[in-house]
């Protein structure tokens, strides 16, 4: 029974790995001019705002895949669909090698790529050490200690921002990810939900319009940006809106999962999108190793994720993914798509601004300086799928943690391209003149990026955000000093007194009407007063 049982996992393996992956690519969109004609067949009215705004012209890219060709290839023998890009004019497929090949007979046909590299013309794959690495996604850890997340906005001096009332008001975020369980039920979300701040998302690994589903990772990422929890965890972009779409198969590592992401960020293109935010990062470890990718693949121009992303940047889009948490592997360099010319690639640090050990590193295969920038990802602040408020650890972290500021700085820069507040975040970092890879051009300076030349974390005293809705945030000099803050009425009636210190830096409002407050701040030899509106 044993040799039968080996027998048959062998006949498995062989039947599974017959079916190859491949992109067929086509070579050229005969009724691209309908596109043209009608542009909003395509893109919505904010898509296009945007490319006219950036003045960015369309192009063949933004046309649709020509019917015929796609008919044709469905229907061959032994071919399945399993993905599309239209951005670069190619079906995912899988069949068996001569299915495939055999597609080279239709003569609309430009060439086919094979996932596994040895099987294409002029692929050759580089031997490689058999190391443990895991996608992006699973090299997170999470524990239940209760936390704030005051240090990771503040590490960014994001509360500048916050203090302006730039908290992504008015910018869309998606998010590409494995799963958002609990978005829609848990307490954290509740401000999104409330103000309709989720506008939709997709399933494209089922194909399903529910995207309340999958890993939760999802949700971990999404509340860096746009949770919110009295006391707990505000994100760096409370009031942006989002789009949430699952593009990672959490039982498999495979290369569809990259069409996926290419065929997701399409779509959030075409939605309107600003900012797209990717905690998923791809090299090696594939089911089948030879898909793994290799180093000289990380160019930012061979895998199709990154060319997808760097079109995507090309469409007005600032794209952010995860540098990677590998290392403290023997392969420690990043992945895709991070390795994007225009990706910014963000590594993590912890809450003392140090690199994480596992924080993937340096340089890209033709020699760019990556990571890019950093933020906190050891022991970020996050809330699960059931509304818990932990710590979780990883560039999956630190890399949304920025997406929601520069969704807040643009908020202030609205007139800006992408291209633009890419160089505002990079210009402000403390390494932009030295940079490295470990760190890339360093941690961004939030408060440089918006003006606030003069602005010192460690010397500043903010109150954020000003106007609030139900809370306000005190950031002081000392750590362990104990302030007193009063409220009062603009008839100067005391309203309210109470106790705070940098780690719990939060007065609650609720109890006040909407309208205009002083405030006053006592803190060893600081004292401060000011007008506070609660909306």
């Amino acid at each position: 029974m044993r040799y039968n049982f080996t027998f048959l996992l062998l006949l498995l393996s062989f039947t599974i790995f017959a079916q190859e992956d491949a992109w067929v690519y086509f070579n050229g969109k005969p009724n691209a001019q309908a596109f043209y004609d009608n542009p909003s067949s395509e893109l919505s009215q904010r898509a296009l705002d945007r490319r006219t705004n950036q003045n960015i012209a369309l192009d063949i890219t933004d046309a649709p895949l020509e019917t015929s060709y796609v008919n044709q290839i469905t229907a061959s023998i032994g071919i399945t669909v399993k993905a599309q890009s239209k951005w670069l004019n190619a079906l995912h497929i899988q069949g068996t090698q001569a299915n495939i090949n055999a597609l080279k007979s239709f003569s609309f046909v430009s060439r086919i790529e094979f996932a596994n590299k040895t099987l294409n013309a002029t692929g050759k794959r580089v031997a490689e050490t058999s190391i443990g690495q895991t996608y992006d996604k699973l090299k997170t850890t999470i524990d239940y200690s209760y936390g704030n997340s005051a240090n990771q906005i503040q590490m960014l001096n994001g509360q500048v921002l916050h203090q302006q009332n730039f908290t992504g008001e008015g910018k869309i975020i998606a998010v590409l990810d494995a799963g958002f369980p609990g978005v829609n039920t848990a307490l954290p979300f509740e401000n999104l939900r409330n103000n309709n701040k989720i506008l939709g998302g997709y399933d494209y690994t089922t194909r399903n319009a529910n995207f309340y589903t999958g890993d939760d990772h999802g949700t971990l990422v999404l509340s860096t940006m746009g949770g919110y929890k009295a006391n707990s965890l505000v994100g760096t972009a409370p009031n942006a809106s989002y789009y949430l779409f699952i593009t990672e198969i959490d039982v498999q590592e495979a290369p569809i999962e990259e069409s996926l992401w290419v065929e997701a960020a399409e779509k959030a293109d075409a939605l309107g999108v600003d900012i797209i935010t990717t905690s998923l990062g791809y090299f090696l470890e594939r089911d089948n190793p030879n898909y793994n990718h290799t180093y000289s693949d990380m160019n930012g121009t061979t895998t199709f994720i990154s060319r997808g992303a760097e079109i995507a940047f090309s469409k007005g889009i600032l794209v952010l993914a995860s540098a990677g948490n590998e290392g403290a592997q023997v392969e420690k360099h990043i992945g895709a798509p991070a390795d994007a010319v225009s990706v910014l690639a963000i590594g993590s640090v912890n809450a003392s601004k140090v690199r994480v050990s596992s924080s993937s590193i340096g340089p890209t295969y033709d020699g760019r300086t990556k990571p890019d920038i950093m933020a906190q990802g050891g022991a970020a602040v996050v809330s699960d799928a059931n509304g818990a408020i932990g710590t979780a650890s990883g560039t999956s972290f630190s890399c949304p943690i920025m997406a929601g500021m520069a969704a807040s700085l643009w908020q202030a820069f609205p007139s800006k391209t992408n291209k633009e507040i890419r160089q505002m975040i990079l210009a402000s970092a403390d390494r932009y003149a030295n940079p490295d890879n470990n760190y890339g051009y360093g941690i961004p300076n939030f408060g440089t990026a918006l003006g606030v030349d003069d602005f010192i974390a460690e010397a500043s005293f903010l109150v954020y955000p000003n106007p609030a809705k139900s809370e306000v945030w005190f950031s002081f000099l000392n750590e362990t000093t104990t302030a007193s803050v009063t409220i009062y009425s603009i008839l100067g009636q005391k309203l309210i007194e109470e106790k705070i210190n940098n780690s719990n830096p939060v007065l609650s409002l609720q109890s006040l009407q909407s309208g205009l407050y002083i405030y006053s701040f006592e803190a060893d030899n600081l004292h401060k007063t000011g007008k506070i509106i609660k909306q």
